[in-house]
């Protein structure tokens, strides 16, 4: 069935992996603030970023999440949106074994941390949020399917909301919300997907699931096995 989603001690441990994390975007934002380099102009019907009420910079296409609002060049503007919120995790905290595998989603750090059963590899990625508190579902669950190319099928309420949704998006498509690989959790609708759109990455964007950089997705996804737990807290 088509799924749908939408615009946080024993045994070896190894390294984390970097590759997700966010201190090379704070060095990068560091570095335009410290080298006085021009921001984007804003655009002459100044939008807001909906989550927080503060100005964006640039512009967006519909349907695509905002640009950068001004706390995500200076991150001082406010704690909410800080990527310094960012916390290790330890999934003995949340599971007697590892079993298959343990992911947990991490809402407020807007981070996804994955061990593998064997517990020789532990990967972080930043990921995108659900939009509200209303549309975000927290507890134990687990992946029950994998898809490569998954195809979209918007929900009776995301079409409820935005009637212009179409009524499916065939896998593999450039509008596919979905990315290049799909992982499906035992709650209907709620998925871990990748996303061609960038800018929903560390934001509140989806609809209630957690997406990765399509790279990202691509090398965790080969990792996953069904069964693998999952918390989202």
């Amino acid at each position: 069935m088509d799924q749908s989603c939408h615009p946080r001690l024993s045994g070896p441990r190894k390294q984390a992996d970097a590759s997700g994390g966010g201190t090379g975007r704070r060095a990068f934002l560091g570095g335009l603030l410290a080298g006085g380099l021009a921001l984007p102009r804003i655009a002459s019907a100044q939008a807001v970023d909906p989550t927080i009420g503060h100005a964006l910079y640039g512009a967006s296409a519909a349907g695509q999440a905002p640009d950068m609002s001004v706390d995500q060049i200076n991150p001082a503007q406010d704690a909410r949106r800080n990527i310094s919120s960012f916390r290790g995790l330890d999934w003995r905290d949340f599971y007697p074994t590892p079993g298959k595998g343990v992911i947990l989603a991490d809402v407020t750090s807007r981070t996804l941390h994955f061990w593998s059963g064997d517990e020789n590899t532990y990967l972080v990625f930043p990921s995108s949020i659900p939009v509200s508190e209303e549309l975000t579902k927290r507890g134990k669950t687990e992946v029950v399917r994998k898809a490569e190319r998954p195809s979209w099928t918007p929900t009776p309420s995301m079409r409820e909301r935005d009637p212009t949704l179409p009524q499916r998006v065939e896998g593999g498509a450039a509008d596919n919300p979905l990315g290049v690989y799909a992982l499906y959790l035992s709650w209907p609708a709620y998925l871990i997907h990748g996303t061609h759109n960038t800018r929903k990455i560390g934001r509140k964007s989806s609809s209630g699931c957690y997406g990765l950089y399509n790279e990202h997705i691509a090398r965790l996804y080969p990792l996953v096995e069904v069964g693998t737990q999952v918390t989202i807290f």
